[in-house]
């Protein structure tokens, strides 16, 4: 099986659960309140390596305390982190608010993700995808991607949060993965000439999805009904699983299906089980999970 590189954000989430999200000026008392390792780069490392995937990590973490417990983090799993920077300063991390019905809301401060430095990571031998998205800055998405291209390696972009994409960056990417309000905000792109060669993955939560491939064709695929016990993190698994099962040679609808299963199991899990989630427990979930069928046109 050839690799997959992460390229993106390190971060500690403090999660806190609350009765509600918070109004403008309104001080909510919370429920409880649990420190996770985070980032979208950190999250998708993560998932993809929990699904199977041979995985190594570009990205940068600080000095501190949440520098620490990130790397400690790190270093219990699979994935590769030679190329893991270290910062004097301080580490990424988001603070996110989830709600009795599991929605959430959050705020990230970059700090040592911002400082990234391209000259001192390459794309490895047997790459099969690079996966990025936009936690970290553009310069290092692009000095990772036009690596990629020199190698034809693929590259996957996963445009979360939603912010300018440059036409060179776009020019290299080979599937763009984003969520229902990132398709709102990339709208024009999406219909541009200049990615008519990208296969298109539109998330939209418990709606299922839609892919758009590069012939025209596209398909609309269900979701997995499950009760939520949180949404947070469940993209990030969406796209670490599904990286992961492309390269372990699915072809793009059973890739699908088997991420969109992941997601579904995370999202109504708790914290101690999310853990555990590998591939053996999402097809078990698939043999006894049944839902409505794929259309397309």
């Amino acid at each position: 099986m050839k690799k997959l590189c992460v390229t993106g954000s390190l971060h500690l989430d403090v999660i806190v659960e609350a009765p509600h999200l918070p109004r403008i000026d309104e001080t909510v008392n919370g429920l409880k309140v649990d420190y996770i390792f985070g980032g979208k780069g950190g999250n998708q490392a993560l998932a993809a390596d929990q699904h199977g995937a041979k995985v190594y990590l570009i990205g940068r973490i600080g000095a501190d305390a949440f520098g620490k417990k990130i790397e400690s983090t790190l270093k219990k799993t699979s994935i590769d982190i030679n190329q893991l920077q270290k910062d004097q300063g301080a580490s990424g991390m988001s603070v996110a608010i989830v709600d009795s019905n599991g929605d959430y809301g959050a705020v990230i401060v970059s700090a040592a993700n911002s400082k990234i430095d391209e000259k001192y990571f390459s794309i490895s031998e047997n790459t099969g995808i690079i996966l990025l998205q936009n936690e970290v800055p553009e310069q290092v998405n692009l000095a990772t991607s036009r690596d990629a291209r020199r190698k034809n390696v693929e590259v996957w972009l996963n445009a979360a949060p939603e912010r300018k994409l440059s036409k060179e960056l776009l020019s290299q990417v080979d599937v763009l993965i984003i969520n229902r309000i990132e398709s709102e905000a990339y709208a024009d792109i999406l219909k541009e000439k200049e990615t008519k060669h990208i296969t298109k993955i539109l998330t939209f939560g418990a709606d299922g999805l839609e892919i758009h491939f590069p012939n025209g064709q596209k398909e609309s695929h269900p979701s997995y009904q499950v009760k939520a016990v949180s949404s947070h993190g469940a993209g990030d698994v969406f796209v670490g699983a599904l990286a992961a099962r492309r390269l372990a040679g699915d072809k793009f609808e059973a890739a699908l299906n088997y991420a969109q299963a992941a997601s579904a199991l995370h999202v109504s899990s708790n914290l101690q089980i999310r853990r555990e989630l590998n591939a053996a427990a999402v097809f078990a979930f698939l043999d006894s999970n049944k839902r409505k069928g794929i259309t397309s046109n």
